[in-house]
């Protein structure tokens, strides 16, 4: 039994003996670690925030009816380019029977009056040939008379004002809708046979066209409390569009607003850029989309990842290969960062190496 259990010892000591040589062959054996080197490199670095919005026309105005009704006539559709003043849509008016029994009352009244003084003024005329009444006696009649057609003329526009919208005295009508500015149309809301209420002093009426000058548009947006400080008037922005692909508009910020709003639990403050275009841009009025604001730009400078740096209290080091695979730990002055790349101000040549730390071979 003795004989066995050394047996077993004997061999198990062998085999241990065996995997710790074999274990520290293969270790000496192993190739030496291999670093990863970059050198700088020079680029663009630009440090941007970005706000969110949309684009909308500077000039929008909202063409509503003077009077109520119906619409009998539309002469415009949404996309069209009008000039100020341009027929948009004729109103025909339902005439309130009130107001329509009260002119005709007052048309017959001033006919009336009229034919008295007319009468009266005949009868003076004669008179006054014959030189019964003195001139000033029959001025007064003359006078009453041209007063007396006067409200006649008046109580005829009155009701036909009433009844249909329009006046023959001036020429002017108004059940006719006319464009107050240049532009385009970007909505009609209204079709022919719709009902509409007239502006006034207690109601906004019936919007009958929008209409806006589509050669000045603005990109109006909201930026966070934590930025807002690191605008100014004048800054360039880069808009990009949604639902246009592989473009980028060029802006000025022209508009910050002085009082930020609450909004999703954050405090969010209104800006305003003029958005720049070239004579073959066309954008449509309430795009979404995103501003990329410039708060600080470096062109052609070095600059090398930011991943590759190392921190050491309030200092800023990298490793320089000073021969293969030999590397020395120097400390450099950085600059503006975008959050990727880094620029070098001093400290690092172009032409040198710098280690790759193994984190961040790893993580690529």
């Amino acid at each position: 039994m003795k004989k066995v259990l050394l047996s077993v010892f004997v061999l198990i000591f062998l085999a241990l003996s065996a995997w710790l040589g074999y274990y520290f062959y293969n270790k000496s054996n192993t190739d030496p670690i291999v670093y990863q080197t970059e050198a700088p490199f020079e680029t663009d670095i630009i440090k941007k925030t970005v706000a969110t919005g949309s684009i909308v026309p500077r000039k929008e105005v909202v063409v509503k009816s003077q009077v109520s009704g119906v619409v009998e006539e539309l002469y415009v559709e949404a996309g069209q380019t009008v000039k100020k003043g341009q027929l948009l849509a004729k109103i025909r008016i339902v005439p309130n029977i009130v107001n329509v029994n009260n002119a005709e009352n007052a048309l017959e009244t001033a006919r009336i009056n009229f034919e008295e003084a007319k009468r009266e003024l005949e009868r003076y005329d004669e008179l006054y040939q014959q030189k019964v009444v003195a001139e000033q006696e029959y001025r007064k009649y003359k006078a009453d008379y041209n007063l007396k057609r006067e409200a006649l003329q008046s109580a005829e526009n009155n009701l036909q004002l009433v009844r249909e919208g329009a006046s023959k005295r001036n020429g002017q009508s108004s059940n006719l809708v006319l464009s107050t500015i240049d532009g385009m149309l970007l909505d009609v809301p209204v079709k022919v046979g719709t009902s509409i209420i007239e502006r006034n002093n207690f109601n906004e009426g019936t919007t009958i066209a929008s209409v806006a000058d589509m050669r000045s548009l603005v990109f109006e947006g909201k930026i966070d409390e934590s930025e807002v400080g690191k605008l100014k008037e004048g800054m360039d922005l880069l808009l990009t569009i949604g639902a246009i692909e592989g473009k980028i508009y060029n802006a000025k910020l022209e508009y910050i607003a002085p009082k930020g709003a609450l909004e999703e639990g954050a405090i969010k403050f209104p800006i305003r850029a003029q958005v720049l275009l070239s004579e073959k841009d066309f954008l449509r009025a309430g795009y979404s989309a995103n501003a990329d604001i410039v708060l600080d730009k470096r062109e052609k400078v070095v600059a090398v990842k930011e991943s590759m740096l190392l921190f050491e209290k309030d200092a800023t080091f990298v490793e320089v290969e000073k021969a293969p695979q030999v590397f020395e730990k120097r400390q450099v002055k950085t600059g503006l960062s975008d959050g990727i790349n880094i620029e070098i101000v001093s400290g690092l040549q172009k032409t040198e190496k710098i280690k790759v730390p193994t984190s961040t071979v790893a993580a690529i």
